[in-house]
């Protein structure tokens, strides 16, 4: 049956209008996009892709092992079993998702548990309250002359919880704020609610992770296996200067380590940890997003003694 004229003219009519809420939907995206954080989220694909990966490859496919780096002394094993780890403590809302890939098969890794803990917006690590910002005690005078190690001054790290690489300083105090530990999801996923970390003397701004594998989910937790990754997340500079301008970052006297200072950083971006932000540029105390894929190797075994950047070697399990 041949249109009318009339019926044609609907037809246009319908199709203009698609094209005008299709545009419209563009300029709002497009809208939407204006002052957010230049390191706005890419999507979880090529976002996280290494240099020089072939366009139109699945980026999945093209991971290479996320960077091991030192645990730190403050490590707790995990008693938190939880996404929202912030407690009472102030500070820009953060949300923090993780991807967690086999490296070589590009699999999902299934019910793994990853632990996260990080400083407050003052510098100051839960557990370990008594030792102050960044868990040193007072700062040092003068300028640093050695390499940041994320050790604390004061008395050598004690064997404590957690096992090898030179043990952890025993915990001074119960708090338990910002740390936590959840299982990744059938893709991999796994995402957690805190504050934007802030900084101590010596490093820069940073976030622990740790991913086990191997082991049980059970009613107190997880229990066995081994830590198959062992890293440290990263924040650009120019979301670290938009936090210090915000209360109560805007309080933390402590000298600020930036990124391309920190010696525990890599500088390899986000093979290196460094996270992948969204936020409001001219609004970033209403919350930043963070996102990263890690690829780990599940079968090896990453625990403390990574102490170097890039460093691969196995340790023995925890």
């Amino acid at each position: 049956m041949t249109d009318t004229p009339q019926q044609a003219m609907t037809e246009r009519e319908l199709t203009r209008r698609k094209v005008v809420v299709a545009g419209g939907a563009t300029v709002a995206a497009a809208g939407l996009a204006v002052g957010l954080g230049t390191n706005a989220f890419a999507g979880d694909k090529s976002a996280d892709a290494p240099k020089g990966t072939p366009t139109g490859v699945p980026t999945d496919a093209c991971y290479v092992l996320t960077t091991e780096t030192t645990e730190g002394p403050y490590y707790i094993d995990a008693d938190k079993i939880r996404q929202d780890i912030t407690e009472d403590e102030e500070g820009i809302p953060l949300t923090l998702k993780l991807k967690v890939i086999d490296a070589e098969t590009c699999r999902p890794v299934r019910n793994a548990a990853v632990d996260i803990w990080h400083c407050s917006a003052l510098g100051v690590y839960s557990g370990y309250e008594g030792m102050g910002n960044g868990g040193g005690g007072a700062p040092p005078s003068g300028d640093p002359s050695a390499t940041p190690t994320d050790v604390p001054t004061g008395p050598p790290p004690s064997g404590g919880p957690g096992g090898g690489g030179g043990g952890h300083q025993e915990p001074t105090d119960d708090e338990r704020y910002l740390r936590g530990t959840w299982r990744t999801d059938r893709h991999g996923h796994v995402t957690f609610r805190t504050v934007f970390p802030g900084w101590y003397r010596g490093r820069c701004v940073h976030i622990h992770v740790k991913v086990h594998v191997d082991g049980t989910w059970t009613d107190a937790g997880y229990e066995g296996g081994h830590a198959c990754h062992t890293g440290q997340l990263f924040f650009d500079e120019e979301s670290v200067l938009a936090s210090a301008e915000v209360e109560p970052y805007s309080t933390n006297t402590a000298t600020r380590t930036t990124l391309d200072e920190d010696t525990i950083y890599p500088d390899n971006g986000a093979v290196g940890g460094l996270l992948h932000l969204r936020y409001d540029k001219r609004h970033i105390a209403r919350g930043v997003h963070a996102q990263l894929t890690m690829g780990v190797a599940p079968d090896e075994t990453h625990d403390s003694t990574d102490t170097q950047p890039g460093a691969s070697a196995s340790a023995s399990a925890s």
